[in-house]
């Protein structure tokens, strides 16, 4: 397998490969990571970009002088490297004043700090050529279903969505902005659980042109969904705008795992999508392939970089056997034999209405429906096999 390079755009967030270990029940395990280190190790490995909270870059409530330094930093570092900054976010959820949310907090006050704050970071995103403005709304919630006006807070929330996507038009920017769903955690339920909720509030939008997805393999799989299934529907509606890769093994809380290092069948099922779904079997995603993982509380500074290779050395692995997949003559005829191309046929006719539906005694008085006791099998084992045999390299 060859190595990754800038062309596959691999990214990490700087919250990732800097995330020291701590958890719910102990603190870090390992010191904090330089940005300027950071992005030089990332470059090594083969890296496209960096991606960052404003609190990531700069602790909550630095000074300007003490922000400019580490922009400064972090402009030199990037100009020594080459990578991007395809995409930034706003850290609106681990200081005490957002323990209620940011945009969606009872407290008008936060709402406005909120705003400000994330105005901040666009204008930041927009000056390092970030294309990609994502909102993770990780406190936007409740625990207590009287504690929290849903409908209301959900038109807090478009208010504030609108603000940013009006703001952005008037400057001129091209920046995009990407909603990332997740049904819990750090909330006990959070606004906007899953890519279906997220399509719908887009929809309410003023400027929904602006506004898409940026799903996240954990946060799908936390409530049961097949991911796979949730980026299909993304594209589909044209809202794939991001997409966080990560592991995570069942209905738990949050893991962010390595890329593949939970169901990996999904995994293979994700890549095939992304890299050979498109019409005509094309690439149907061409933005970053974004790693939102977190290197194990378990590893030294080593393990760290081991990971982050871990989840490109995963996807590019995965993108050779899913080629393979496609390519195999026996997949071929699996595919056709189960009837899968046969889906793209419209069902009703060129110029057919639901008069010429009724009137075709072969679509109902004469359709023989008792064949299919006993026969007419889908062959959707014998194909789901032949995925699993390329997965494992045995084809």
């Amino acid at each position: 397998m060859r190595p990754p390079v800038p062309s596959d755009k691999f990214t990490f967030g700087l919250w990732t490969i800097g995330y020291g270990g701590t958890d719910p029940f102990g603190g870090p395990t390992r010191p904090p990571l330089d940005v300027v280190h950071a992005v030089e190790k990332l470059a090594e490995l083969g890296a496209y970009g960096l991606t960052f909270h404003d609190d990531d870059l700069f602790p909550f409530g630095s000074s300007d002088a003490e922000r400019q330094t580490q922009i400064d930093r972090l402009k030199g570092v990037l100009d020594a490297t080459g990578l991007k900054i395809p995409m930034v976010t706003t850290n609106l959820f681990s200081a005490p004043v957002f323990k209620d949310g940011g945009f969606t907090s009872n407290d008008r006050r936060v709402r406005r700090f909120a705003l400000r704050k994330a105005l901040r970071q666009l204008e930041l995103g927009v000056e390092l050529g970030a294309e990609t403005f994502v909102m993770w709304g990780g406190r936007e919630g409740a625990e207590y279903d009287a504690a929290k006006d849903v409908r209301t807070a959900l038109e807090r929330y478009r208010e504030a969505v609108n603000l940013m996507g009006q703001y952005a038009i008037d400057k001129g920017y091209s920046i995009r902005f990407a909603i990332e769903p997740k049904p819990n955690e750090p909330r006990g339920d959070i606004l906007l659980p899953t890519v279906g909720h997220a399509l719908a509030f887009i929809d309410s939008l003023e400027h929904p042109e602006l506004v898409g997805l940026n799903p996240e393999v954990g946060h799908e799989q936390m409530a049961g969904l097949n991911f796979a299934a949730g980026v299909a529907q993304a594209l589909y509606h044209g809202k794939l705008f991001h997409i966080d890769l990560n592991g995570q093994r069942g209905i738990k809380y949050d893991q962010d795992l390595v890329f593949g290092h939970g169901d990996l069948h999904n995994a293979f099922a994700l890549v095939d999508l992304l890299e050979n779904g498109g019409p005509g079997g094309g690439p149907s995603y061409d933005g970053p392939r974004h790693f939102d993982f977190k290197p194990s509380r378990t590893e030294d500074e080593t393990g760290v970089w081991q990971s982050a290779a871990a989840n490109m050395r995963t996807y590019l692995l995965l993108k050779e056997r899913t080629e393979a997949f496609r390519a195999d003559p026996e997949v071929q005829q699996a595919l056709g034999d189960a009837r899968v191309p046969e889906l793209a046929t419209p069902t009703l006719g060129a110029d057919e209405s639901y008069d010429e539906l009724l009137a075709d005694p072969s679509a109902f008085e004469d359709f023989d429906t008792s064949a299919y006791f006993g026969g007419r099998g889908c062959g959707f084992v014998r194909l789901q096999q032949l995925a699993t045999e390329h997965l494992m390299g045995a084809r």
